[in-house]
């Protein structure tokens, strides 16, 4: 377990209130006074109050400044925080005082969390306007892939900090991840440009202690009347940015908190999800919650006046983060966001990950045209991504790009008994069963000749059914003349980032 710092510190008092400032970094520059919130920089043994700094936005984390924890053998304390918004939401970096005197970087997006080190680049970073979404990039010999580039700002911050942007000025970030699970990013705020770099961890392998105790209380006491028709609405997860209200089926957005003005949007033509939202199901040895449900729409570029439709469930889990369980006509597979970047070949008919290598299946645009529950990013109707899947036997392999970033996914399929019975749900298994059921196999007391005319029964009431198929794939997992098959969804790397 993780003790207390050795490193010596100094305390002065705040020229805002008179309340003790305690600086345990000897590079540290600034600090946020816990009592006025007065933003205080260091020169020498002298203090000045530059201002006051912006009330922190509650994103209901289990940190806190001070907690402890071990990473790489090496001790470590929370001691400053500063809170980040780009064009998808916010986040949270920790500033990390290691035992031996360096920083770290922890920083935590949509349930997970990034351990970075600050470190300069051995070659000159490219400008942030040559960055290009989906663009290799090669620095200090290791191959990347642009994951994310956007304009950031800070929002607020507290605590003890080597570096302090201006709040609410906008400056450009981008995000690099490599095949190997590498999360290099980059801070185009700082002349020259700073970067970090570091790995996903879990926050149970991290050894914490000091955590807030009143998690659960925070949590629960998220409640607010729906700007639409006034219905109460509670939210239940720490980074909901998303929410649809069960009355009226109006999305609302909750990225910048709860208060104020809250944007919403209304839908019609409620679907009913073949899962019910809050249900607990276990899957690949973890008890998941559906938290949300979006149905979305799909259509071939060559073939824009074709569309087809599948449903996704958001699944969530305490220590695991998120995961999406989707449902398509092929059948239902289970993919997670991946840390790492794919690597894409020349030709973009196959990517390579871990080891191994994923043809491409199919490629297409999609867009949301339902939601319900939580969502960890700002979902709404109408948000258009491109897609590509990949797979490898029953291995998935899946991307999603927008504008300003890209979103790999990886998992297998999964056969329709097993969910069914996950949610406990077979009753209604029947229900579960898509195209991928399993062949007719000879069964004792079968013949042959039953089995071949079994298969020709079948294929002539596929004829027929095709001949007068109605379906909406607006509100049923179906397709006109495509297949399809499983993929995230857009919102981001679940498994958090420096910057995104």
């Amino acid at each position: 377990m993780a003790t207390d710092s050795p490193q010596r510190s100094y305390r002065a008092p705040c020229p805002g209130c008179g309340a003790p400032v305690e600086f345990r970094h000897a590079q540290s520059t600034h600090a946020v006074c816990a009592y006025c919130q007065s933003t205080v920089v260091r020169d020498g043994e002298v203090l000045r109050r530059l201002g006051k700094m912006a009330e922190l936005f509650d994103d209901h984390s289990p940190l806190q400044l001070l907690a402890r924890g071990s990473w790489q053998g090496q001790d470590f304390t929370l001691v400053g925080r500063l809170q980040y918004r780009g064009s998808t939401g916010t986040w949270t970096e920790w500033e990390a005082l290691l035992a031996d005197g360096s920083l770290a970087v922890l920083a935590e997006d949509n349930g997970s969390y990034v351990f970075s080190r600050p470190g300069a680049p051995q070659q000159a970073l490219p400008a942030a306007d040559q960055l290009r979404v989906g663009q290799r990039v090669e620095l200090s010999g290791t191959a990347y892939s642009v994951a994310s580039r956007d304009r950031t700002a800070l929002i607020a911050a507290e605590g003890e900090l080597p570096h302090l942007p201006p709040l609410g000025q906008a400056f450009d970030t981008a995000e690099l991840r490599s095949a190997q699970g590498e999360v290099l990013s980059i801070d185009y705020g700082r002349q020259p440009p700073q970067t970090t770099r570091g790995r996903a961890v879990l926050l149970e392998d991290l050894q914490l202690s000091g955590l807030r105790e009143d998690m659960a209380r925070n949590t629960q006491g998220r409640q607010f009347a729906c700007p639409h028709c006034g219905a109460p609405m509670q939210v239940q997860l720490a980074t909901t940015k998303s929410i649809t209200c069960s009355h009226c089926n109006a999305v609302i957005d909750l990225a910048s908190g709860i208060g104020g003005e809250l944007r919403h949007a209304l839908q019609d033509e409620p679907l009913q999800p073949l899962i019910a939202l809050g249900a607990t199901g276990h899957l690949q040895g973890v008890d998941w919650q559906v938290v949300g449900f979006q149905h979305r729409l799909g259509r071939d570029p060559d073939e824009p006046d074709e569309t087809f439709g599948w449903s996704e469930y958001l699944l969530y889990h305490a220590k695991r983060g998120f995961a999406f369980l989707v449902d398509t006509q092929d059948g239902w597979s289970m993919v997670k966001p991946t840390t790492g970047a794919p690597t894409l070949s020349g030709d973009g008919r196959s990517a390579s990950y871990l080891g191994s290598r994923y043809e491409l299946r199919e490629r297409y645009q999609a867009e949301t045209d339902y939601v319900a529950g939580e969502f960890y990013w700002p979902v709404q109707r109408g948000q258009k991504t491109s897609n590509r899947d990949f797979a490898k036997g029953r291995g998935l392999l899946s991307m999603e790009q927008t504008a300003t970033e890209i979103t790999w996914s990886s998992g297998g399929q999964l056969d329709s008994a097993t969910v069914a019975q996950a949610f406990k749900l077979e009753s209604r298994k029947g229900l579960f069963e898509r195209s991928d059921a399993t062949p007719f196999s000879a069964a004792p007391g079968i013949s042959r000749g039953t089995i071949i005319a079994l298969v020709l029964i079948v294929l002539l009431v596929l004829i027929v059914a095709r001949s007068c198929d109605d379906c909406d794939p607006q509100r049923e997992n179906c397709s006109q003349n495509s297949s399809r098959s499983s993929g995230g969804s857009y919102g981001g790397f679940s498994t958090g980032g420096g910057h995104k």
